[in-house]
């Protein structure tokens, strides 16, 4: 065949894909005569894909796209006047594709082609993730990780592998403490902050200003007679935790002693019988300060605030599905309003956002909440990036840790992801989502496996299969995703091991005592 032939055969092939009607399927494939064989799955809706998709030309053009947009990429290399980041807790990459998924279905689009907002950075990368002692890590040793830039050991923070779990004589070592990039942050003269959908007291926040053996020490309650500080207590007189100027997120009664009733008629914790709130108010008295417990509060708050102390639940914050009269700020009204007091320093600052509520529900098996927080937690990312400058402000996003959460089946492409997948080879259907462990588990009914699809779907509480039973899911100890955009985020590219982030942001920052932009 002659040159001229071959081109003119290769135009007619791309017409006739082109001109192609419009069609909702591309052929039968391996999970259409699957389902063929079951006809009791659950049908696809309406799919709300572009029908373009379907042939040819709409994918090569997008690649090439993908390709220019890559191609004259140049490294941002500038100081970072400041560092913000986002922790989503238990935030695997099947829950990052579940939850993409979820977002595009909930606005009635395409879920699959749908992206969260972190999924617009330039630059991604992996964290490895353990322990110094342990295989699959918890949120304390990595928190100890990912802010402290070391590795240590199981439910301990801000201490080296020197120390193990419970041993508050040797947590109490100079030698044995290592701090974080919020204290080196403070001591370059930046504002500092945290939020949470947890309690501000719990891991993967403390990590941030606690120095303790164990995680579960957020109040007096369980350090009552020992020599150790209370992670509470830390946070109001610590030599960080009390120069924050923001703190938002739950666990109001661990501030609070016991014979003391809060805003919502909740009594605190503390044996000390200290009120850790008034006693912060009482250290700033001379600044511009204000506590705050509700949404409301929250939202009408004094542009000319300096430091913010905000304890919006006696314990954890709801889940966003939980509350129905928004009486609480959602993950995006706090992170802005972070922002808006930390943003007032010339010098800068440095913020530490967690969606600590994903784990949770994934803890409890979940996947509707658990994606619901995910979604959530990428509306706040959404509002960090609308509000900061890309040229000075240096956004992370990663998460601590994986979950046993699985994304299976063979089910077309627009389907609920909370839905049933198709009908297993025992013609019982079975979810698109299930895990690997947790209390989700259920026995053989009469030497059959449990039909889950006689559940209503559309229950927020509804919790989904595991294989193995246990109370409480277990992490899982895959890798987890980091996504960077601003100054020096091209950094974050390849595998990582989770101690080297911290060292990157406080690079790109220039503070710490290692090497840093300003030595360049």
């Amino acid at each position: 065949m002659s040159a001229a032939k071959l081109v003119l055969f290769l135009t007619a092939i791309t017409c006739s894909v082109i001109a192609m009607p419009e069609r909702k399927v591309s052929g039968q494939n391996f999970a259409q005569v699957e389902r063929a064989m079951h006809p009791n799955v659950q049908k696809a809706g309406a799919l709300n894909v572009n029908p373009d998709e379907f042939g040819t030309s709409y994918w090569k053009n997008q690649a090439q796209e993908t390709i220019l947009n890559k191609k004259d990429m140049t490294f941002n290399k500038n100081v970072a006047k400041n560092v913000i980041m986002f922790l989503g807790d238990g935030m695997s990459v099947a829950t990052i594709k579940s939850a993409r998924v979820l977002a595009g279905q909930l606005n009635g689009e395409d879920g699959e082609g749908n992206r969260l907002a972190m999924e617009y950075f330039p630059y991604t990368g992996f964290s490895k993730t353990y322990c110094a002692d342990a295989q699959v890590p918890d949120s304390a040793c990595t928190a100890t990780a990912y802010l402290r830039g070391i590795k240590a050991n199981y439910a301990t923070i801000g201490v080296n592998g020197q120390v193990a779990r419970g041993d508050c004589a040797a947590s109490l070592l100079e030698e044995n403490r290592v701090d974080s990039i919020a204290t080196w942050s403070q001591a370059a003269g930046k504002r500092t902050g945290i939020v949470t959908t947890t309690t501000v007291t719990h891991a993967s926040p403390a990590g941030n200003y606690a120095y303790t053996s164990e995680r579960h020490w957020e109040s007096d309650d369980v350090t009552f007679g020992n020599d150790c500080d209370d992670i509470a207590y830390q946070l109001i007189y610590g030599k960080t935790g009390q120069s924050f100027n923001v703190a938002l997120g739950g666990g109001r009664s661990n501030f609070l002693p016991t014979g003391y009733t809060d805003e919502e008629g909740v009594v605190g914790n503390r044996l000390d019988e200290r009120n850790l709130v008034e006693e912060w108010l009482a250290s700033k008295s001379s600044a511009n300060a204000a506590y705050v417990w509700n949404r409301t509060s929250l939202l009408e708050l004094d542009e000319e605030v300096d430091y913010l102390f905000g304890l919006f639940e006696d314990e954890h914050m709801k889940y966003y599905l939980d509350d129905v009269n928004h009486e609480e700020p959602t993950l995006e009204e706090m992170t802005e309003a972070a922002i808006k007091v930390l943003s007032k320093s010339e010098n800068g600052y440095f913020l530490f956002v967690e969606g600590g509520r994903i784990d949770q529900a994934h803890h409890s098996n979940l996947p509707r909440k658990a994606l619901m927080e995910a979604v959530e937690f990428s509306k706040a990312i959404q509002k960090a990036k609308d509000l900061t400058n890309e040229e000075e402000t240096l956004i992370v996003v990663t998460s601590d840790h994986a979950h046993s959460l699985t994304m299976s089946g063979s089910a077309d492409r627009g389907f609920d992801i909370l839905g049933i997948g198709i009908a297993a080879e025992d013609e019982i259907n079975y979810p698109i989502l299930n895990y690997i462990n947790g209390p989700g588990y259920r026995a053989e009914e009469d030497g059959h496996r449990y039909n889950f699809s006689q559940n209503d779907l559309s229950d927020k509480d509804l919790q989904y299969p595991s294989l193995v039973p246990l109370s409480s899911a277990t992490h899982s100890g895959e890798d987890v995703g980091i996504f960077a955009s601003g100054p020096w985020s091209h950094l974050f590219v390849g595998f990582n091991e989770q101690n080297v982030i911290p060292h990157i942001m406080a690079f790109a920052s220039c503070v710490g005592e290692g090497y840093t932009a300003c030595d360049e």
